[in-house]
């Protein structure tokens, strides 16, 4: 299928990643990890904003006006965004890591609001299996799952009943489904869902209202969607590489983020760090905000 990749701005990031739509704003947020910032988009007045962070955020979810990011050492809050005001994030909880020279990764909430949020070895050349899933809830962090090395890919049916899960390291590179309780928070019956990708790692990913899995071939700047029954039925091309994260959004939430990551010897005139916008001709799901 066709859809051509439009470029949203002119930044490049180090890491892009965790974007989301924000309906009540109209605006499209995400944050860059080792540039320590978040950013915004507005599609109505193609203006972009960045707020420093004083530390690397994996991930972030929308918290009542404001946001949750899972950051280097724990969860933390920051009030509504506002231009020209710093985002002073707040700390509700910290996180005893398995190993040195951690932080957090790639996560999302589920249906009902939960954040689940993994951790990584920060240095990959070390494949260090010490990763974890973690549930956040009441000011505290519940470990799910373990032995992560780079947990991605997290997403959610749209019934929440069904949770994904990918190892984006090269010695992993898997995407599992999961059965989902609802009640509880908790993963089980784990199963491989795609084994490899056509080409590329798994990376980030989303689920649209149909419930297909739309995946980032990173490596490859390849966008997969499969069906609830792991059937891959469509490919989209993006002219970058190393794509990180996609998300649905827009005001008929009918298109597609993506960002990328820009490596230290990417070519001056390379698109790898950009982010991106498509419209794959389906729409997708609002993500939902924690209850946190």
């Amino acid at each position: 299928m066709t859809a051509t990749a439009e470029r949203i701005g002119t930044l490049l990031c180090g890491v892009g990643e965790s974007p989301v739509w924000r309906a009540a704003d109209q605006a499209f947020y995400w944050t860059d990890i080792p540039g320590r910032a978040l950013w915004r988009w507005h599609p109505s007045s193609n203006a972009t904003t960045q707020w420093e962070l004083p530390q690397m955020a994996g991930c972030i979810a929308m918290r009542g006006a404001g946001w949750l990011l899972a950051m280097e050492d724990g969860i933390y809050a920051c009030d509504a965004l506002q231009a020209g005001a710093p985002c002073i994030p707040k700390r509700l909880c910290s996180v005893a890591h398995s190993a040195p020279g951690m932080r957090f990764n790639d996560g999302r909430c589920d249906r009902q609001g939960r954040l689940l949020a993994g951790t990584m070895v920060m240095d990959m050349s070390l494949a260090a299996p010490a990763g974890r899933l973690y549930r956040y809830g009441a000011q505290a962090l519940t470990v799910l799952l373990d032995d992560l090395v780079v947990p991605n890919g997290m997403a959610f049916s749209p019934d929440g009943k069904t949770m994904y899960l990918s190892d984006s390291h090269p010695s992993r590179s898997t995407v599992w489904a999961f059965d989902y309780d609802t009640d509880t928070g908790t993963p089980h019956n784990r199963r491989v869902f795609i084994p490899a990708l056509p080409a590329g790692r798994p990376d980030g990913a989303a689920v649209d209202a149909e419930g297909g899995y739309w995946i980032c071939g990173n490596e490859a700047g390849r966008i997969y969607r499969y069906t609830p029954t792991g059937q891959l039925d469509r490919t989209l091309t993006v002219p970058a590489a190393r794509i990180a994260m996609c998300a649905f959004g827009g005001a008929g939430m009918d298109t597609l983020f993506v960002t990328s990551i820009r490596p230290v010897n990417a070519a001056p005139d390379s698109l790898e760090g950009a982010v991106f916008a498509l419209h794959p001709g389906t729409q997708g799901l609002e993500e939902t905000a924690s209850t946190g």
